[in-house]
């Protein structure tokens, strides 16, 4: 236990991890504290994050940030869902769209209704409900609250943007409100002998920056969480084997679409994600069934446009910190812990990391109960998001290559096999606690990879056939009108360019 107020907070590294740290606890705890942020402009970020999940509208809305002009200097777009192509067969393809599927119930999801029409071949298909995928796959977005006429949801919606363009909005939103960056590398960390603390940073120009509390934001490198202090690391490439990712840009092409592709391959998985200047692509494979070379090969025979670089390879290790928080540094971002980014989360762990450190912010100084109580919700979150990335992995059923057959074989944690088993049988999904993925995304998943359970809630039993048949017709009317209604993703896009600018 330390009880030495916290005045001085030191940011060690910028990127995505660095600034949207600075930018909410500026935003939050504003002259309380001393603010400072070491990066240096020799050392290159991963920023490969560019797709986000819905949880980011209410991280920008809570810093008070413009939309467009987010949009318009990130070189934006709109995420309506990620595109899964390949993940159960050759050829199949699905989208965990965002939002609402369908029309909720008291006390049974809407799949079961779809299950049922399915067992009696009205053959209607399950995201002839998602007003996101319908959407999506017409190129339309505006926001949209409320489905006009009826009670059902609007549109649910994430972002596609630069990520290093995204961190120089932050610092310049940051630096205004008393942030101090300071240029530097670190030559030295200087530890308490006594309580084994962080206590301040010589850099290479000679400056000493001093704090209460450090937060480690130098990626996959954990220069203050693991190099000094050692904290150890909790490694699941036993479920997630893969431990390299190439990443290339190449020319974009139109029509922009609103939403991510993650392609299956025989050896690993691409990434396509689609900004207004250009489209991020990175493939994701095993160094133990796939070289370098052959991820090359693969990455490059499938883009849309003309690589506008080398391909960067980028080498990881799945799993995570045993300790995010130790003595008085606090992990952010990828030197927290790293899972691969098949789902988008890698910026939403950045915001909620420092969602959770405000919330347990050691002004009077920093205690045992406090921590550790930090690092339970911490390793849960990983936990949680984890065993949904290995959820795709398990469903797969190619049989092209050893890569995926080792996956469908492959022992899964216990708390992910009790979903897939309750899923299995009765169709079935308890969200626990503030777990990230909700009901709706894990039945995407489930459905899309080919697990339908042929039992349903029997509420759905009070439906004669024709109500249901009527019920169904009609909400799959609803979304589709509204989809054709809206703007284009185009359109959106260019509303956030004035032409007076």
């Amino acid at each position: 236990m330390n009880t030495k107020a916290v005045k001085n907070v030191v940011i060690l590294g910028g990127g995505t991890a660095g600034w949207i740290t600075a930018s909410l606890l500026v935003k939050v705890l504003g002259k309380a504290i001393n603010i400072t942020l070491v990066e240096s402009d020799d050392i290159g970020i991963v920023g490969v994050g560019e797709a986000t999940i819905p949880p980011i509208i209410n991280f920008n809305a809570a810093l008070g940030l413009d939309e467009k002009a987010f949009i318009r200097e990130t070189q934006g777009s709109i995420k309506l869902g990620i595109q899964f192509e390949n993940w159960g067969k050759p050829g199949d393809s699905y989208m965990h769209a965002f939002g609402a599927i369908g029309k909720e119930f008291p006390f049974c999801n809407f799949h079961h209704f779809w299950l049922k029409s399915k067992q009696q071949g009205m053959g209607f298909d399950f995201w002839d409900f998602s007003l996101a995928y319908q959407a999506a796959r017409q190129n339309n977005f505006a926001k949209l609250a409320r489905i006009e006429g009826v009670n059902l949801p609007g549109l649910s919606y994430a972002y596609h943007f630069d990520a290093g363009l995204y961190a120089q909005f932050l610092r310049r939103f940051c630096e205004p409100l008393g942030v101090k960056r300071i240029e530097g590398t670190v030559k030295k960390v200087h530890l308490d002998p006594v309580n084994g603390e962080v206590i301040r940073l010589t850099l290479a120009s000679g400056n000493e920056v001093e704090g209460d509390l450090f937060v480690d934001c130098t990626g996959l490198h954990s220069l203050l969480i693991d190099k000094s202090l050692n904290t150890g690391f909790e490694d699941w490439s036993h479920w997630l084997p893969a431990d390299s990712a190439l990443a290339v840009p190449c020319g974009s092409v139109q029509p922009i679409t609103p939403y991510t592709k993650a392609i299956a391959h025989p050896k690993g998985w691409q990434w396509r994600i689609p900004l207004q200047h250009r489209i991020g692509n990175g493939f994701v494979y095993s160094s133990k069934y796939c070289s370098d070379d052959e991820a090359k090969q693969t990455l490059l025979s499938n883009l849309d446009g003309k690589a506008l670089a080398e391909p960067r390879k980028i080498s990881f290790r799945t799993g995570r910190r045993l300790k995010q928080w130790n003595r008085n540094v606090v992990s952010i971002g990828l030197s927290s812990g790293f899972l691969e980014p098949l789902e988008s989360t890698s910026i939403h762990l950045i915001q909620s990391g420092v969602f959770r450190l405000l919330k347990f912010f050691p002004h009077s100084g920093i205690t045992d109960a406090a921590r550790d109580e930090f690092n339970r919700q911490s390793k849960v979150e990983f936990e949680q998001i984890r065993d949904f990335i290995i959820l795709h992995y398990k469903l797969n059923n190619r049989g092209d290559s050893q890569y995926w057959k080792d996956y469908q074989t492959m022992d899964i944690p216990e708390s992910l096999r009790r979903k897939i088993d309750l899923f299995s049988a009765s169709g079935l999904i308890f969200r626990e606690q503030d777990e990230l993925f909700a009901e709706v995304a894990w039945q995407q998943v489930f459905i899309g990879q080919g697990i339908v359970p042929t039992d349903t809630h029997p509420l759905v039993n009070a439906l004669k056939e024709e109500q249901l048949q009527d019920l169904l017709s009609n909400l799959k009317a609803v979304m589709q009108l509204t989809s054709q209604r809206l703007g284009s993703h185009a359109d959106f896009l260019q509303s956030c360019h004035p032409k007076d600018m």
